[in-house]
C-alpha cells in the first residue's frame, strides 16, 4: 500500500430532473482512496451506490464537485474523457460483456487494441496466469462458465494497469464458490499488484473481503468500517435501515 492517492472527490453533487421532479442522487459527496486499498461502497437501494462509481469514473458528469483520478481531473471532452478512462480506469460489471465472437486473448487484449497499443504479450500472460486462464487461451465465452467469464472481464480490467478498477455487483451473477474466488483475487490484485479497486456490493460477504467499507444514504457517505467482518457489515447496514426508517425515507 502506498500514500499516494488514487481517487479523489470534492463535494460531488448529482441531480437528476428538473424543478418538481428533481432527485438528488449524490449530495456534496467528498472522499480519498489511497492506491493499493480495496474500498467496499455499500448502502440501501436509491442510496446513490451505483451512481458515485459512475460519477467516480467518469461514466457521468457531476452537476457539481471536482473527481480527480490518479491526480488528475476528470474534465475535458467526451473523446478525453474517454482516452483517459481506457489508460487510467478499468471496469468489472455484474454482466460480464464480453464479445462472444472473440476468444479469451482478444477479448483480454481488446483495450488495449482500442487504445491503439502494441499489445505486451508478457503482461497478457501474466494477468491470464494470475486469474487462472492461462490454459483458456483460445476459448471462446459460451465454452467457460460464468465464473470463468467473470474472470475475464477481470484480466480485461487488469491487463492495462489502470489507476482505479470499479467492480459493479460483479459477483451478483456467480455462484457461491465462483464469487468467492472472484473476491480472492480482487483481493490478491490489491495486495500482491498494488491495485485500486472500488467494489459496488449489497452482500456483505463480498464487503468483508474489502479493506474498508464506506455506507451511503441518501446520497451521502454516513458511516465508515475498518477491516469490516460480514456481522459487523450486516449489523451496520440494518442500523442504517432501522435509521432510514425512522425518519420516514
Amino acid at each position: 500500500m502506498t500514500d499516494t492517492e488514487a481517487l479523489r472527490l470534492d463535494g460531488v453533487r448529482k441531480v437528476h430532473g428538473t424543478g418538481d421532479n428533481q432527485v438528488i442522487a449524490l449530495a456534496e459527496v467528498s472522499l480519498s482512496l489511497a492506491a493499493g486499498t480495496f474500498t467496499a461502497v455499500m448502502g440501501p437501494s436509491g442510496s446513490g451506490k451505483s451512481t458515485l462509481l459512475q460519477c467516480a469514473a467518469g461514466l457521468e458528469r457531476p452537476t457539481a464537485g471536482r473527481v480527480f483520478v490518479a491526480g488528475r481531473e476528470l474534465a475535458g471532452s467526451e473523446t478525453e474523457l474517454t482516452r483517459f478512462r481506457r489508460e487510467h480506469v478499468g471496469f468489472v460489471f455484474q454482466q460480464f460483456n464480453l464479445l462472444p465472437a472473440l476468444t479469451v486473448l482478444q477479448n483480454v487484449t481488446l483495450p488495449v487494441r482500442l487504445a491503439g497499443k502494441r499489445v505486451d504479450a508478457r503482461r497478457v500472460a501474466e494477468v491470464l496466469d494470475q486469474v487462472g486462464l492461462g490454459d483458456r487461451l483460445t476459448h471462446r465465452p459460451q465454452e467457460l462458465s460464468g465464473g470463468q467469464q467473470q474472470r475475464v472481464a477481470i484480466a480485461r480490467a487488469l491487463v492495462t494497469s489502470p489507476s482505479v478498477i470499479f467492480a459493479d455487483e460483479p459477483t451478483g451473477a456467480l455462484d457461491i464458490r465462483s464469487a468467492r474466488a472472484v473476491l480472492k483475487l480482487f483481493q490478491q490484485s490489491v495486495r500482491v499488484y498494488g491495485q485500486t479497486l472500488v467494489l459496488v456490493t449489497h452482500d456483505p460477504i463480498a464487503a468483508a473481503h474489502a479493506d474498508s467499507v464506506l455506507f451511503l444514504a441518501d446520497g451521502r457517505i454516513v458511516g465508515h468500517l475498518v477491516a469490516p467482518t460480514a456481522e459487523a457489515v450486516a449489523e451496520r447496514l440494518t442500523h442504517l435501515g432501522e435509521d432510514l426508517a425512522g425518519k420516514g425515507v
